[in-house]
Formats: C-alpha cells, structure tokens, sequence
C-alpha cells in the first residue's frame, strides 16, 4: 500500500459549516471544536498521516446518535464512529473531514443474563470493564485484542486476539446488535436465541464493517463461564519454524488450547528488556490452557512431549495466577517493548493469516524478507489460528524507509494471499490495506460496493475506507 492509494474524499464546507452549528446548538460542551481533541480523534498509531475530524461529538444515548445522524445526512457530511481509538489502519480518520461520534460516555452495562450466559451492553464499555462487572458471577468475555478496547469497536473491526484459538472472534461471540444506519434510523438485528434462521444475517453484516454501514449503539454478547483451573507458560525453540510446527502438531491433534501466541527471538528480546522477563531470547510459543485441574495438567504434559520432538523445552508452566498475569501481561505490551528495539522510530503494524498448515512455511518466508530487505521487525503471532503481526519500525521522515516498508508489506499481503489466506487477520482494511482486498476477493468487493449503496447511498458513514475508489 502506498500513500497515494488513500481514497480521496471531497469536502463539503458548506454542509460541514451547517452541521458544527447545529450540533453545539444541541449538544452544548458535549459538542468539541478544538485541535487538540480533534486530532486525538484521528488516526495517529501508525505512518498514515493524521486526518481530523471537525467536529467531535460525545452522545449519551441512542437517540442522540440518530439526531447527529440525522443532521449529517440531510448536509452530506460523514460520520465516523469512535471508540478509543487503538484501531490500527486508519479507520477513524476523516479523509474529508466531518463528525466524530466519540461512544465513551454511552457505556452502561445494560443487562446480564447469567443462566442463558449472555449480556447487553452499550458500545462505549471496554472489554477489561465488562469482566469487571462480571467477576462475581463466574462468567468473563473472552475476547481479548491486547489494548483495551472499546466493545462497539471490537464489534465493528471484528476483533479477536490472543484467545480466539479456543474461543472464536467477535464474528462467534455477538448475538445481536442495534445501530444507527446512514438514514438516521435504528436497526436491531436479532434477539438473544443462541441461533436463528430468520432472515438475513444482519449481525454479521455489520461486524467488521468498520462504521462504513451504520454506528453501534448496543451489543448482546456471549459470555463464558470462567474455567475451573488455568495453566500457562513459555517454551523456547530453536527456530521459528521448528516453534511453529510445534504449533501446527499441537491444533492438529485436537489439544484445546486457549492461547498459543508465538513471539520470535527479536521479539523476545525486547519483551526480556521492556518486561523484565528471565527467558531465553530465542522464538518462545507462549501458551495456556483452561479446563479442570487434572485436564489443565494433561494438556500441559502433551504440549510438553509435542514441543520436545521438534527440539523445544524445557516448557515452563504454571498455575500461579501472579505468574500467568505477568507473562500475558508482558505479551500484551509486545508493541511497547518492539518501539525499545530502534528508539525515535515509529511501528507500522501489520498483520496476516493463513490456514494453519502453512502458517510455518509464511512466517519464515517473512523472517527471511526482514533479513534481505535489513528491516528492524519483530514477530508475533495468535498462532493456533495461522495469524501474525509484524510491526516494522522505520524512521517516517525518510522516504526509502517508507518505500521500502511498504514494498515489504505488499510481500507480506500476496505471500498471504497466496497461500490462500488473508491480507489481515484481525487488523482490518480501513485505509492501510484498501489496495489489497480486490487482490484477495475479487468480485465480491463489487457486490460490498453494492451492499454499501443501497444502505448508504450518500457515502456519509466512515468514507474512503475499505472499498478501493471506483
């Protein structure tokens, strides 16, 4: 992807004027005009360049969230959804301009069903917040994509994370939602039934379509109960590809693993010095499994025996909470602790997937590319379902290192999709990866265009993201 393939997106200043006086008239200091929070609201992770808004708006209720897109679609002015803000390709930039529609302040836990294991939620709660609430009742949310993200965004970039090997990924665990669409009015897209065949799939229509269709305003999610006994630790390797036959050997055998994230030598270096670890700086597949106490123990002794005959081990386990918590705490911050690997550098981070039999043959494929090219990026990966991130680390004041990043990238892309997997696995299109997905799904993209017509036929929900311009 190149810069010049973001989507242009026209101004409209005169429908932009219109709607920032109507908002401040109706939402007062819940309304904000100012550069700092603007920007804020924009993209600002990565080397795609800052877009703002101009206008961010902070509603409290459903209601209010029409009223704001009511008043951008009779101006034509675009909205974009946000929640806050840890998406990683540019999806809440405002490429011409427009509405922030910041869902932090809408964040009550609505309902908790602990006997049919579901709740409702407004989109602004987080995911750590939501576990909070639930503690007491034995029940957690399982999907964890590292930051703590904001539900409503979870839902909208189909997130997933370190436990969808066992658990699935947002598109799994979402009974139904309630958006607003491009027309001011309210979807609601199920009930709390645990399947349904009525009708068109409109909850999975809208996860994963990055506010391009319609802004979130409530989610009934599945919950699960919080297991018996958890166990976890590292186990080193001596190559990534012996660590990810490991991996490969371990889903095939049918071992329910929770978590098994692979982190590459470099990586472990840095989270050795971020995170204060004591193990070997060699690849490391870190891993957990949730069940009884006897079944936790059995699943480690496999995982154990499997590691050893591709030459891993000693597999260091525990089920000490404080322990367990430290080392997911340090993968967690795998992004913080690369930035410590070339100080001043900013991270592109990218990710993709692949079917699991051929996630070995794409990593070290890559690792080889990052050694040519004389890139400085580390490796990490949600393993058990054949996805990983590389965040290279490059100075965005040289052009060379941006060409040559994005060269990378564009490698990294078609190698996935050629192996008949994905340009990204959890990460999303929004701007960053626009000029992949023809490559990927070729005509279907015309049949999204379509689908993005004829429910926003003013280009007024998050434009210039996802679908490359006509």
């Amino acid at each position: 992807m190149a810069l010049s393939d973001l989507n242009p997106v026209e101004r409209n200043e005169e429908g932009i004027a219109a709607v920032l006086g109507i908002l401040k008239q109706r939402l007062g200091e819940r309304f904000q005009t100012g550069q700092a929070i603007r920007t804020q609201h924009a993209h600002t992770t990565t080397y795609i360049p800052t877009q703002a808004p101009d206008g961010v708006a902070f509603p409290e209720t459903t209601a209010e969230v029409q009223e704001i897109v009511s008043a951008c679609a009779a101006h034509r002015v675009p909205v974009i959804a946000f929640g806050v803000g840890s998406s990683l390709e540019g999806h809440t930039n405002a490429p011409g301009g427009g509405i922030s529609v910041d869902t932090s302040r809408m964040n009550r836990i609505l309902a908790v069903n602990p006997q049919d294991l579901d709740c409702t939620v407004e989109p602004g709660v987080t995911r750590e917040d939501l576990n909070r609430h639930l503690r007491d009742t034995g029940l957690f949310f399982p999907i964890d994509p590292g930051a703590n993200a904001s539900l409503g965004g979870m839902a909208a970039t189909r997130a997933s994370g370190t436990n969808a090997v066992r658990y699935g990924t947002m598109r799994e665990n979402v009974l139904s939602l309630t958006a607003v669409m491009a027309d001011g009015e309210t979807v609601t897209t199920g009930k709390r039934a645990k399947k349904s065949s009525a009708g068109y799939d409109l909850t999975r229509l809208l996860i994963g379509s990055e506010g391009t269709l319609g802004i979130i305003t409530e989610l009934t999610l599945k919950l699960q109960g919080i297991p018996q006994a958890i166990s976890g630790g590292v186990c080193p390797f001596p190559s990534v590809e012996a660590a990810c036959n490991a991996v490969i050997a371990t889903v095939q055998m049918g071992i329910p693993v929770a978590r098994i994230e692979l982190v590459n030598a470099l990586q472990m270096r840095a989270m050795k010095s971020y995170s204060k670890l004591d193990y070997p700086e060699s690849p490391c597949l870190f891993v957990e499994f949730h069940g009884s106490d006897a079944g936790v123990a059995e699943q480690a002794e496999t995982f154990g025996t499997i590691a050893e005959e591709y030459g891993g081990g000693p597999f260091l386990w525990t089920s000490v909470a404080e322990e367990r918590t430290k080392l997911w705490k340090a993968r967690h911050d795998a992004y913080w602790s690369s930035l410590t690997l070339r100080p001043g550098a900013k991270g592109l981070s990218t990710d993709v997937c692949v079917p699991i039999s051929r996630f070995a043959e794409c990593v070290t494929q890559t690792e080889a590319d990052i050694a040519e090219m004389g890139l400085i990026a580390p490796i990490v990966g949600h393993a058990g379902d054949g996805n990983f991130h590389v965040l290279v680390l490059m100075d965005v004041d040289d052009p060379k290192e941006i060409a040559a990043t994005e060269g990378f990238v564009a490698r990294l892309n078609m190698r996935a999709i050629g192996m008949d997997g994905t340009c990204t696995g959890e990460h999303g299109i929004g701007q960053g990866k626009i000029g992949f997905l023809r490559h990927e799904l070729g005509h279907s993209v015309d049949i999204m265009r379509t689908i993005k017509r004829a429910l926003d036929p003013l280009d007024i929900m998050n434009p210039g993201k996802i679908l490359p311009a006509d």
